[in-house]
C-alpha cells in the first residue's frame, strides 16, 4: 500500500500577496509618478520669490554702488523685458484686430512669465492653461496649438522654471508638453492648421536639455568644492592630531623618566644616611610610592597614544644642548645657516628645550624645501622670564637649479601647537626682502617663582 504525499502551494503572504511582491515595472512607475507629483502637483502654487543674484563675483565686484545693487535684480529685469516681448508678440500675432481683445491675448500670455519669480512651478500650469485659451481668443486662426504669443512664452517659462528647479522637474515639464502636443495634434488638429507641436517638443527638448546639462555640472562643481573644504578640513585636523600624538609621546617620555628617577632615588635616599629617623623613611617611602603610583598612571594614560610600531627613543630626548649637531647637519644639506645666541645661557625645564628644539628643527626643514639655496639664522635670546627664538631665511638665489617642494603649512600648524603648549607667543610670515621669518617667545618661570609657589 502506498502513501500520497500531497504537497500544499505556499500560503499567501499576510496582507494580500499580490500587494506584498511588486514587480520592478511597477515600482519604476510607482517612483516616476511619486516624482510627478512631487515636483509638479504637491504645493505647486508656493510662493518661492526669485532670489537675487550675488553681487559677489568677479565682475559685480568692480562695478559701483548703484550699478552693483542693479546688478543683483539683472534676473527679475531679464523676466520682466522677457514678459513685455511676449506681451507684444501676444498681442500682435494672435490673429484678433488690434484693440482690447489682443491686449488681452498678450496680458494671458505675459501673466505666466511673470508667474515665474514668485510661483514657478504655477507657472508652468498656467503656460500651459494659457495655451488653449490663446487660441480660442485667436479665432481659429494662425499656427495650432501655440499661437505666437504662447509659443514663445511657453519656452521661456520653460527655460526659466527648468532654472529655478531641478533636471527632474524639467523632465517632466517637457513629458507634460509633449504630451499636451500629441493629444491637439490627435483629438483637437484639423488637416487645415498648420502644427507647430513639432517645433515646440523639439525646441523645448533642447532648452532643457542645455540647462539640465548646466544644473548638473553646477551641482557636480558644488559638490567638489565642498568634499574639498572637508578634505583639506580633516586633512588639517589630521595634521593637528598627528602634531598633538608626537608631542604627548615625546613628554610622555620625558616625564616617565624624571618620575623614574624620583622613584629610585626617593628608595636609594635612606641607605645614604646613617640612621635615618623612622619619620625620613616613612617620608621616602611615601614619595615612592606616590612617584611609582603616578608612573603607572601616566603610562596608561599617555601609553595609548603610542602606535603599535611605536618604540621609545633609548637616547634621551633633545635639547638646545644638542643644536650645534642639528645645524651641521642642515650645513651638510646645503643650507648656510648661521646661530646666534644672546644672554646668559642657562638650563630650561626639559618640555621648554625639546620644543624649541623641535620648532627650530621645523623652521629650517621648511627653508630647505621652500628656499633651497638660501642662507638662514637662528637666534637664540636667553632673556628674563623665558626663551625666544628666531629663525630667520632669505629668498633663494635666481637662477637656481634646484626647485623648492611646496607643501600643505602643516609644518607652521606643529610648531603652533608646541607653543600653544606652552602659553607662548609666535608669528609666522614673509620678510620684506621676500624670505621668511619665523618669531617665537616661550614663556619660563624664574627659580624664585618656583619657590614662591612651593
Amino acid at each position: 500500500m502506498t502513501e500520497t504525499t500531497h504537497l500544499k502551494p505556499p500560503s499567501a503572504p499576510p496582507g494580500g500577496g499580490a500587494g506584498t511582491s511588486r514587480s520592478p515595472e511597477y515600482r519604476l512607475a510607482q517612483k516616476a509618478l511619486g516624482g510627478l507629483r512631487q515636483d509638479l502637483f504637491h504645493d505647486a502654487f508656493a510662493y518661492r520669490p526669485l532670489p537675487r543674484t550675488d553681487a559677489s563675483g568677479p565682475i559685480a565686484r568692480r562695478l559701483p554702488g548703484r550699478l552693483r545693487s542693479a546688478a543683483e535684480q539683472l534676473p527679475h529685469t531679464v523676466v520682466a523685458l522677457a514678459a513685455l516681448f511676449v506681451l507684444w508678440v501676444g498681442a500682435a500675432g494672435g490673429g484678433t484686430d488690434s484693440g482690447p481683445l489682443a491686449l488681452l491675448t498678450g496680458l494671458i500670455c505675459a501673466l505666466p512669465v511673470l508667474a515665474t519669480l514668485i510661483r514657478p512651478v504655477g507657472a508652468f500650469w498656467l503656460s500651459m492653461a494659457a495655451t488653449p485659451v490663446t487660441a480660442v481668443l485667436s479665432g481659429g486662426w494662425g499656427d495650432w496649438p501655440w499661437m505666437p504669443g504662447a509659443f514663445i512664452g511657453h519656452l521661456v517659462v520653460l527655460v526659466v522654471v527648468a532654472l529655478r528647479t531641478r533636471p527632474r522637474t524639467a523632465a517632466w515639464m517637457w513629458v507634460l508638453t509633449a504630451l499636451y502636443a500629441f493629444l491637439s495634434d490627435v483629438v483637437f488638429g484639423s488637416p487645415y492648421y498648420y502644427t507647430n507641436s513639432a517645433p515646440m517638443t523639439v525646441t523645448s527638448a533642447i532648452a532643457l536639455l542645455v540647462v539640465s546639462v548646466w544644473h548638473i555640472r553646477r551641482t557636480a562643481e558644488e559638490e567638489v568644492t565642498a568634499q574639498q573644504t572637508v578634505t583639506a578640513h580633516e586633512r588639517s585636523r589630521r595634521t593637528l592630531l598627528e602634531e598633538r600624538t608626537t608631542i604627548a609621546r615625546e613628554l610622555h617620555d620625558v616625564v616617565a623618566h624624571h618620575m623614574s628617577v624620583v622613584a629610585i632615588q626617593a628608595e636609594a635616599a635612606p641607605y645614604r644616611v646613617e640612621n635615618p629617623p623612622p619619620e625620613l623613611e616613612r617620608a621616602f617611602a611615601t614619595i615612592r610610592e606616590n612617584a611609582v603610583a603616578a608612573l603607572t598612571e601616566l603610562r596608561r594614560v599617555l601609553g595609548v597614544v603610542r602606535a603599535e610600531d611605536y618604540e621609545a627613543p633609548d637616547a634621551p630626548q633633545p635639547t638646545l644642548a644638542d643644536l650645534d649637531a642639528l645645524l651641521a647637519n642642515v650645513r651638510d644639506t646645503g643650507l648656510d645657516v648661521e646661530k646666534v645666541v644672546t644672554g646668559a645661557v642657562r638650563e630650561l625645564p626639559q618640555g621648554v628645550e625639546l620644543s624649541a628644539y623641535r620648532i627650530v628643527q621645523e623652521a629650517l626643514s621648511n627653508s630647505l624645501r621652500h628656499a633651497p639655496g638660501a642662507s638662514a639664522r637662528v637666534e637664540i635670546g636667553y632673556v628674563l622670564g623665558g626663551l625666544g627664538l628666531r629663525v630667520v631665511n632669505g629668498p633663494a638665489p635666481s637662477p637656481n637649479l634646484v626647485k623648492p617642494s611646496p607643501g600643505a603649512g602643516h609644518g607652521v600648524t606643529g610648531m603652533r601647537e608646541r607653543v600653544s603648549m606652552l602659553n607662548g607667543e609666535m608669528t609666522a610670515g614673509p620678510t620684506d626682502d621676500g624670505g621668511y621669518e619665523v618669531a617665537v617667545f616661550l614663556p619660563v618661570a624664574s627659580v624664585n617663582e618656583n619657590e614662591g609657589d612651593a
